[in-house]
């Protein structure tokens, strides 16, 4: 049977380092993504993804299971995102909005267009690459705080509880900070719904 994340850290904490092994194996990808959206960085987050697990594995004498395993994961995760975010800013506003966010295929965007029309489904799957693309620009574009709190809920579909207590906000703050937030986005990509509806 597999064991719980709580279960693994108890067992990290007795000094059973194959237990840790088995969290950083569970949670690696996840937490590299997450860190990846709030830092625009694939070189950082990776950094960043290695700093948590080490303030994991440091704190592990002290772990006490009285939140879930995930809520503690991603609150470090959170805490160093956000001080990384405000200690890149203004390096940040050096960098063009316009510049691509994820490098793009090894064929390039421009072969691709040459065949689109022959291909329906390369087509498609430009407009769903230009979609996401949107998307990723416009939750880059929200504060900090509203960025966490909509990656925490939509991308790692964490609950209202878990994302208050690694936001440290109650959670009718968390409501309202998720209302602006999926507000300002619905402006942001009112063209893109706009666009859908016409095909």
């Amino acid at each position: 049977m597999t064991r719980s994340d709580v279960q693994l850290m108890l067992d990290v904490k007795a000094g059973d380092q194959q237990s840790f092994e088995l969290l950083l194996q569970r949670y690696r990808t996840p937490l590299v993504n997450f860190l990846y959206r709030m830092v625009r960085n694939r070189e950082q987050a990776e950094d960043l993804a290695q700093e948590v697990f080490l303030r994991v594995y440091r704190a592990r004498e002290d772990y006490e299971p009285s939140a879930k395993f995930t809520t503690w994961l991603f609150r470090i995760a959170t805490n160093l995102a956000l001080n990384s975010v405000r200690d890149h800013r203004y390096q940040k506003l050096e960098i063009s909005m316009d510049a691509p966010i994820v490098a793009d295929t090894e064929e390039g965007d421009e072969r691709m267009m040459e065949v689109a029309d022959a291909h329906p489904d390369i087509e498609q799957h430009l407009v769903e690459k230009t979609r996401k693309k949107m998307i990723r620009h416009a939750i880059e574009k929200l504060p900090e705080k509203q960025r966490a709190a909509v990656l925490l809920h939509k991308y790692q579909e964490l609950d209202y509880a878990e994302i208050s207590k690694i936001l440290k906000c109650s959670e009718s703050a968390l409501k309202s900070l998720l209302f602006r937030a999926y507000e300002t986005l619905r402006v942001e990509l009112a063209p893109l719904v706009a666009h859908s509806v016409k095909h």
